[in-house]
């Protein structure tokens, strides 16, 4: 079967330019990469039909000659055709890789982090994130707080103002590299790229390097800060501060700084969103008789509490917007007062005697809950037996 004329292949035209060219490839090797055409047998002669045009279109002599001989400039058979010429073989035979690499970072860049350009990687780069754990208390939650902390980390030297070079001069382009960051090594059929051994593929390296940061651009050091705790927070809330993590590398941005906040237990209050409950013990007398408690307010203030006659444990009341507040909103939780009924202890003879006569009193209807349980246990007693 006759070859089809490169250009066709890569659907471009004949004038077209070697960005144009460069562009087309990409395209094409991206719709027809076998990897995403499993369901087409025709992808896989497809995908190299287009390698062989790209790696002829690109070489500005084999392009030439092809522009002017066709696909008969490398067959072998002209006198002076690129073969002879020392083109180093036909397309297709051995610069496959080199065509391919060529995009390689175009078609993957986004999920191994390359960089379009020239220059791979640019020389500054940015400081890593830092995240800090603070505790607070539940009171410093309800009200919020600005507090002072101490967090170490690496900022920018002060020597070289971040760059890396004594006296502040300007890093220079790598050598090795010519500033991409990385190096190509021939390996048979495949080439090879891996990072520059030199630059460690930053693209520039420092002649004459800071002698108080060692070419880095920063130093260690503890750094204090002033954070504003919103009111309403909880465990878990995370708290950005933009620009104050630690410092990029040779005047790179730096990263952000990350508070977790962490709310300490309380003596007092359980906490459940915005809402707090507090279990308050209460007489037996009081609850049988009813009457009154005083209960505390995360405020620091007090709130008298109605206890109604026969209350059992368990039983609670609201006090309306006593709670927490919502986090950066309006409106505030509710606090709920969970009554625990006391059994008095310690009792001495006259004590005893007066409850025992006060039980001698109570009828069924003074306990029901109980008197009711046990009329079941009778019963489930007598179906046993009957």
């Amino acid at each position: 079967m006759a070859k089809r004329d490169y250009y066709e292949v890569l659907g471009i035209s004949k004038g077209a330019s070697a960005e144009e060219i460069k562009k087309a490839y990409r395209t094409k090797a991206k719709e027809l990469h076998p990897d995403r055409n499993s369901d087409n047998p025709d992808a896989e002669a497809q995908f190299k039909e287009a390698n062989e045009a790209y790696d002829v279109l690109k070489d500005p002599d084999k392009k030439a000659a092809y522009d002017r001989f066709g696909h008969a400039a490398f067959d072998g058979g002209m006198a002076g055709g690129p073969r002879a010429g020392g083109f180093g073989g036909g397309p297709g035979q051995g610069d496959f890789a080199s065509a391919f690499s060529d995009v390689f970072e175009d078609l993957f860049g986004d999920f191994m982090g390359g960089q379009r350009g020239g220059t791979r990687r640019s020389r500054a780069t940015r400081g890593s994130d830092l995240r800090y754990n603070l505790k607070i208390g539940l009171e410093d939650a309800y009200s919020g707080l600005q507090k002072q902390i101490t967090v170490p980390t690496a900022v920018a030297c002060g020597s070289c103002s971040g760059t890396g070079s004594e006296g502040g001069s300007e890093p220079v382009t790598c050598p090795t590299c010519s500033g991409m960051g990385k190096v190509r090594a021939q390996q048979g059929f495949f080439t090879v790229e891996r990072t520059c051994p030199t630059c460690s593929g930053a693209g520039q390296i420092v002649k004459n390097p800071c002698r108080s940061c060692g070419g880095a651009g920063r130093v260690q050091k503890d750094r204090a800060l002033n954070v504003n705790i919103p009111a309403g927070v909880e465990t878990g809330t995370r708290i950005r501060l933009s620009g104050e993590g630690e410092a990029g590398l040779r005047g790179g941005p730096s990263g952000d700084l990350y508070i977790f906040i962490e709310v300490a237990d309380h003596a007092l209050f359980q906490r459940d969103g915005m809402d707090l409950y507090c279990r308050v013990p209460v007489p037996m007398t009081r609850a049988a008789l009813g009457g009154e408690v005083e209960v505390p307010t995360i405020d620091g203030g007090r709130s008298r509490v109605k206890v109604p006659e026969g209350s059992q444990s368990g039983r609670q009341m609201r006090l309306r917007g006593k709670g927490m507040p919502a986090l950066r909103g309006t409106g505030m939780g509710d606090m709920y007062i969970e009554l625990a009924v006391e059994t008095p202890v310690s009792l001495n003879a006259e004590q005893k005697a007066l409850l025992r006569q006060f039980e001698e009193s109570c009828a069924k209807s003074n306990n029901p809950d109980a008197s009711g349980f046990f009329d079941k246990v009778r019963k489930f007693w007598d179906d046993l037996a009957n």
